[in-house]
């Protein structure tokens, strides 16, 4: 028998502030979904570039008299607060905010009816939002989940980071060619 004492021992485990130990696990299980949320939050950032510029590039370039001047402001006026509405849809959705996820399913709803293309990116959408997952995303659990899991990012692929460049690129020539246009 020893003369030294040693205390006792106990397995210590991180479990946040919640006390979830599962966080971790649950995070990872739903983080290339809440990722693409987050990333249809920043197509809709982009889309409320696109309808904001081209708004004003429509009040700008519009001219024409009576009904046409009439018709141009009306127009122009219309995508700017269409530009706005997606920046506030954008928002929510990268804060995961659950009223976002009506609004963008209602969009998406919409969508639906753009037959081929339309409705195969709109059905992605509703899937994103509304399956089980996305229901996980948007709760407030889930929060509490991220909030107790700071260190665990998603990474975006580089193929990611090109393909978005080349579709701001594209978008960026669309607009300055129509601009030019007239």
């Amino acid at each position: 028998m020893s003369d030294v004492w040693t205390p006792p021992r106990a397995e210590v485990k991180d479990v946040g502030l919640s006390g979830n130990p599962d966080a971790p696990e649950i995070r990872q299980q739903h983080l290339s979904h809440e990722a693409n949320i987050k990333a249809l939050g920043t197509l809709y950032y982009l889309g409320f570039v696109i309808m904001t510029l081209g708004g004003i590039a429509k009040l700008l370039t519009g001219g024409g008299t009576g009904r046409l001047a009439a018709y141009n402001m009306g127009m122009g006026i219309a995508f700017i607060v269409l530009g706005l509405l997606y920046f506030w849809l954008g928002r929510g959705l990268r804060t995961l905010k659950p009223w976002s996820r009506i609004v963008a399913g209602v969009l998406a709803g919409l969508g639906l009816l753009g037959f081929p293309f339309g409705t195969v990116i709109s059905a992605f959408i509703l899937y994103l939002l509304f399956s089980k997952k996305g229901a996980m995303v948007f709760s407030d659990e889930y929060k509490q989940v991220i909030a107790d899991t700071p260190d665990i990012k998603y990474r975006t692929s580089i193929i990611v980071w090109i393909f978005l460049a080349l579709l701001i690129a594209a978008a960026a020539f669309v607009l300055v060619a129509l601009t030019l246009r007239h």
